[in-house]
């Protein structure tokens, strides 16, 4: 290789080569990274604030993450939740490390303290919501949770939620450290500070073309889209964390894991309402229970959100059909491009195995705006179709895996190449969230020495303060909330809720 090729190459200038870039620089300041992006601008496809939900994942409000039982009357199985709550709370111990150290100096055009709610319909989810809280209360990590079926109390909490509803069972929870979070924001301060470190450069309007294995480590092509012209480059670890673009480089890069792996891109779209006099009464992120037959896509959500530099509410998400894998630098031929010979078997069993998921996602892609309206008037009975309007949110590539025989996983993980050399990001949710537990992982698994190096443990020791602990022992629980109000100082997180 030669002294002028960068050590590490990342794909993709989102959310999870902004964290793993930042953490791997600290680790070793010696290290030459380069970043690769094929959009004009960072952080523009899935980490945009449009694009996601800017949940701060932790398990407070997600429903999805506690599944009603199998036999009714069995204990609510809290497991998820809990290690989604972990895992959030190293992405927060690395923010407030990366607000203190400069890496991502304005903590408040990222991050908002935005309650939390879970909310209910009828006397089964009711029960459900009821029985829910009182496991997860059991757990110091959500001992301050709130219920009520009452609605005085829900008027206080969520106005939107209760006028104009009949005399109906609805119920809610409430989490005040809950996060509204601009992961696409986030991703530009880290990246901005990477770029400007030595040895290190961030490209914009460099798409990667081609990707293979060299003597040592990985050659790519890139090519500039402002000039045309294109360029080899080599490294010798290279990251793919370029979404929906994620899966044709595997594929690109013929590792065992790419073997059979096929692709489905779903869409999003979100109801959006600007007008002040709405949005300023509404001051949380209020989940609701996943539909009938979405598998684990998640529920419909009711958010408040800041983006640039504006308060607004979202609804939704709803799916709808595509064939690009990126929202903005997509092509309509990526889907049908990715078919292959070894792959078109997969996709073809994944259809049959999940008809009824299939047969939801046709039938929300082909909901009219008034079915649209009376979804979010489940949630805000009083809404007028005047205030909302329909916009395109991001697009979730599934990764449907040859080896899970038709099955649907809708979580994140971390595919590596046998000898350490490429990692690369497969899945959505709480994917942003957790990014810097994920990195953590990519770092364990194929910079090892890194961390045995003689300071490394000390210097991710200062990133992630349980990088090395189980969050779940006694004496870590302990120092939670000590630690906990540490961070929300830094990161300047104060309550958005109305005063009583």
């Amino acid at each position: 290789m030669s002294s002028s090729d960068p050590d590490v190459i990342l794909i993709g200038g989102g959310i999870m080569s902004a964290h793993l870039g930042a953490m791997l620089k600290r680790l070793d300041p010696r290290l030459a990274i380069e970043v690769y992006e094929a959009a004009p601008e960072l952080a523009r496809e899935s980490s945009d604030g449009w694009n996601n939900a800017g949940t701060g994942h932790a398990g407070l409000c997600e429903l999805n993450y506690t599944p009603p039982p199998a036999v009714a009357g069995a204990p609510i199985d809290v497991t998820k939740a809990l290690e989604i709550f972990a895992r959030f709370e190293q992405s927060r111990q690395f923010w407030s490390y990366a607000v203190a150290r400069g890496l991502a100096p304005h903590p408040t055009e990222w991050i908002r303290a935005v309650p939390h709610l879970s909310f209910a319909r009828g006397e089964s989810q009711v029960a459900f919501l009821r029985a829910r809280h009182a496991a997860l209360t059991a757990h110091p990590f959500f001992r301050a949770m709130e219920f009520t079926a009452e609605h005085d109390v829900l008027r206080r909490w969520a106005p939107l939620l209760v006028e104009g509803r009949a005399a109906e069972s609805i119920a809610a929870t409430k989490i005040e450290a809950g996060t509204d979070v601009n992961f696409g924001a986030l991703s530009r301060q880290l990246l901005a500070w990477l770029g400007a470190q030595e040895h290190c450069r961030v490209f914009t309007g460099h798409r990667v073309t081609q990707l293979r294995r060299a003597a040592e480590g990985w050659e790519l092509v890139t090519h500039d889209s402002a000039s045309g012209e294109t360029r080899p480059v080599r490294a010798r670890f290279v990251f793919i964390g370029a979404g929906g673009g994620t899966i044709p480089l595997l594929q690109a890069a013929d590792l065992p894991v790419a073997r059979g792996l096929a692709a489905f891109p779903i869409a999003g779209q979100w109801l959006v309402c600007e007008n002040p006099a709405v949005v300023a009464r509404h001051f949380g992120k209020v989940y609701g229970p996943p539909p009938p037959d979405s598998g684990a896509l998640g529920g419909p959500h009711l958010d408040v959100r800041h983006l640039h530099g504006k308060r607004v509410l979202l609804f939704g998400p709803f799916a709808t059909w595509t064939t690009k894998f990126l929202h903005h630098t997509g092509r309509p031929t990526d889907l049908p491009r990715s078919i292959r010979a070894d792959n078109l078997l997969t996709l073809l069993r994944t259809g049959v195995h999940n008809f009824v998921l299939v047969r939801f996602l046709v039938r929300e892609a082909l909901q009219s705006m008034d079915t649209r309206l009376r979804a979010l008037r489940q949630f805000y009975p009083e809404a007028r179709a005047a205030d909302w309007r329909l916009v395109d949110a991001g697009i979730r590539v599934q990764a449907l895996k040859k080896a899970d025989a038709g099955r649907l996983s809708f979580g994140t993980e971390v595919v590596t190449a046998p000898d350490g050399t490429l990692a690369a990001l497969l899945g959505a949710s709480p994917g942003a969230s957790v990014s810097a537990n994920i990195a953590l992982e990519i770092i364990q698994r194929c910079f090892p020495e890194k961390l045995r190096a003689p300071d490394g443990h000390a210097r991710m020791k200062e990133m992630l303060t349980t990088f090395d602990t189980d969050l779940g022992q006694p004496a870590a629980v302990a120092d939670y909330a000590r630690r906990s109000a540490e961070i929300d100082d830094v990161l300047q997180l104060r309550s958005s809720s109305p005063p009583g």
